[in-house]
């Protein structure tokens, strides 16, 4: 197969990469006073997308990302890599605004579920709880009517 190629970045390319990201960390988000520790993250990988919403215990949101905001299209969308790389910045996003606990809410049948998820853990965010939100059918749609020939 032959000699594989690392590629190293320079200082330069670093940098570049970490404007971007700060691009994407929301600005907004004001607080009334009271400096939040606890929060929910709602994440819903679907076929074609990976969003992820964060909101304070209450509901109400306080910054959200999607595969397709940070400049992912077509396909690419809705890899688990993708869903990596929000869940990135979603976590930078919760650090400027003192989240560090929080509890997470997965809806979806797409591949960025499980890659979404192991990197919030593996950015240092205190999970608390984990739960699967998927809407399940119990009995299915209504049958068509019988056909008469």
């Amino acid at each position: 197969m032959g000699k594989k190629k690392i590629i190293t970045k320079t200082s330069e390319e670093l940098l570049k990469e970490k404007e971007t990201v700060d691009q994407y960390v929301k600005k907004g988000a004001k607080l009334s006073g009271v400096r939040l520790t606890e929060g929910k993250v709602y994440i819903s990988s679907s076929y074609n997308n990976t969003t992820m919403t964060l909101t304070d215990n209450r509901g109400n949101v306080l910054s959200w990302i999607s595969a397709g905001s940070i400049g992912f299209k077509g396909s690419k969308k809705s890899t688990p890599f993708a869903a990596s790389k929000v869940a990135e910045i979603l976590v930078d996003t919760a650090r400027k605004l003192g989240v560090n606990k929080i509890v997470v809410l997965i809806k979806g049948v797409g591949g960025g579920r499980d890659s979404a998820l192991r990197s919030l853990a593996a950015r240092g965010m205190e999970i608390s709880s984990i739960k699967d939100v998927t809407p399940i059918p119990h009995n299915g749609c209504r049958p068509r009517k019988v056909r008469r020939v």
